[in-house]
């Protein structure tokens, strides 16, 4: 047998080996990243939803806080606060609490700049009302300018809604 048949033979079984294996390595590297693509596509649709669901109950809790400060200040128009009174303040408060935590962790800048903004104020809000009840109100404040800042959350509230509605896609207006 001729060598330079040999070498012809055996470059020709390399080339073919060669080939389906470079075939089947590159079809391996297209179905790696296939499977990180369907990955990340489930890790944004997960972290969406996520958001979805934080963002649903920041605004409902903030509304719901701010609507239990109302009652608040009607309640203390009126005369002295009930223990009832009180552990629906707080109740509202501490669900509004822990919403806002909970979006310190996933919200982007965008949304949390104006969630802080109104958590500030609901909380000046609550500071204001439990100052006048225990009678040490801070210089200037009343039931009158309680009521006046819990009226300025209301705008803020509005703004926060919008900034979660633009961050989870929805930009027509509301």
């Amino acid at each position: 047998m001729d060598l330079g048949a040999v070498l012809i033979a055996v470059a020709g079984v390399t080339g073919t080996l060669g080939g389906s294996l470079l075939t089947q390595r590159a079809a391996e590297r297209g179905r790696r990243r296939e499977l990180e693509l369907v990955r990340d596509q489930e890790a944004s649709r997960e972290l969406l939803a996520l958001r979805r669901a934080c963002y649903g109950e920041l605004n409902r809790d903030a509304r719901q806080f701010t609507t239990a400060l109302g009652t608040y200040l009607f309640v203390l128009r009126a005369g002295a606060p009930t223990d009832a009174d009180r552990a629906a303040l707080e109740a509202a408060k501490a669900a509004h609490r822990d919403r806002y935590s909970e979006a310190q962790m996933i919200a982007p800048h965008s949304v949390l700049a104006p969630a802080a903004a109104a958590n500030r104020a609901l909380n000046d809000v609550y500071g204001r009302l439990k100052r006048i009840e225990r009678g040490e109100p801070a210089g200037g404040e009343d039931l009158g300018t309680a009521e006046e800042a819990r009226e300025a959350v209301w705008p803020l509230l509005r703004t926060l809604r919008t900034a979660l509605r633009a961050d989870l896609g929805i930009n027509d207006p509301f």
